[in-house]
């Protein structure tokens, strides 16, 4: 079995998270562990690996660690293989960090809390191509997962009732992570990925592909304009119960886009009767929160809070999203 540092390193890598926390000394300088390292993160066979600058930092880093963790080099040693994807690593021209920042990378999700619970042969994950130092010339946010949507993804692991068996519209969708997690994972009838951006909804086939979705009756991806009239699109002609379920996250960060955002919500709770609506929020400025429940008030919804705290990144084994800022989880019903 695997040790649970070694597991939680290996995830944070696949993640690409800036700070992975590395196993202490004693695990570091055993030769299983460190093969285990590259065989699960730095191998040839991991076919959807981090951008090539970010594994040279933590290979580089990683194998200081390890001379650092040998007391006798005539019972420990540093692995071959590790060495080898270093050297092959550093053969090839690295692109510049600008150049760099320009490019969709894989990052890979571990869903720690459906681990052992899915009938799929492989670990439950999730594959996404993201440019997280990137805000695209449309000015859109959609090229990275945001904290508020793996934290009601973990959510939601926890208790799918809102989800299974739903017709399950997402918005604001990015880079599709919950539109993914319901249709792949948490048995959802049908997921419409939905977002105001024309490239996002492009994006959205190379998510959909990555996870084993593409052509799938599962899910399928719409734009969707917030503040627009429903009337003549796909969800304004769906008939009575054509949806169950609205997903949003981290959607209200701007204060601008809140008064068209609820307005959406309020004709969709309208179209049908019963709708339940589930808006994560991570607070960055409480004011903006605020405004949010403020425009919910006016328009007639009761929002009730959902309790259900950002755990401590030291106790997080995936997806790994940061602890300093709350997110709030709200249930909106009208």
């Amino acid at each position: 079995m695997i040790n649970p540092k070694v597991s939680r390193f290996c995830w944070q890598n696949l993640q690409v998270e800036p700070a992975p926390d590395f196993p202490d000394a004693e695990l570091l300088r055993d030769e299983i562990v460190q093969e285990t390292i590259y065989e699960r993160v730095f191998s040839d066979t991991v076919t959807l690996r981090p951008p090539r600058r970010y594994q040279v930092r933590i290979l580089k880093e990683l194998i200081a660690r390890i001379e650092g963790s040998i007391e006798d080099w005539d019972e420990h040693g540093i692995s071959n293989n590790l060495t080898f994807a270093l050297s092959n690593l550093l053969s090839q021209p690295l692109l510049s960090e600008t150049d760099a920042a320009q490019q969709r990378d894989y990052v890979t999700y571990h869903l720690s809390l459906l681990h052992g619970q899915s009938t799929a042969v492989e670990t439950p994950r999730i594959h996404l191509l993201e440019s997280r130092s990137l805000i695209s010339a449309a000015g859109t946010t959609g090229l990275r997962t945001w904290e508020a949507a793996l934290h009601l993804g973990q959510y939601l692991c926890i208790d799918p009732s809102l989800v299974k068996n739903k017709r399950v519209l997402e918005l604001g969708v990015g880079t599709g992570y919950l539109s993914v997690l319901c249709a792949k994972y948490l048995g959802s009838g049908h997921v419409i990925a939905s977002d105001g951006s024309v490239e996002v909804v492009n994006h959205l086939s190379d998510s959909f592909f990555l996870n084993g979705l593409q052509g799938s009756p599962k899910v399928s991806a719409m734009q969707l304009n917030w503040g627009h009239a429903l009337v003549g699109t796909p969800l304004g002609e769906m008939e009575g119960g054509g949806l169950d379920t609205i997903l949003g996250a981290d959607i209200t960060y701007d204060v601008s886009v809140i008064p068209a955002l609820v307005a959406t919500l309020e004709e969709l709770a309208i179209l049908f009767p019963g709708l339940a609506v589930l808006i994560a929020a991570t607070e960055r400025n409480l004011a903006t929160f605020e405004s949010f429940l403020a425009v919910c008030a006016k328009r007639g919804f009761a929002v009730s809070h959902e309790s259900f705290p950002v755990p401590p990144r030291s106790k997080q084994n995936g997806p790994f999203y940061s602890d300093e800022s709350p997110i709030h989880i709200c249930k909106l019903t009208m």
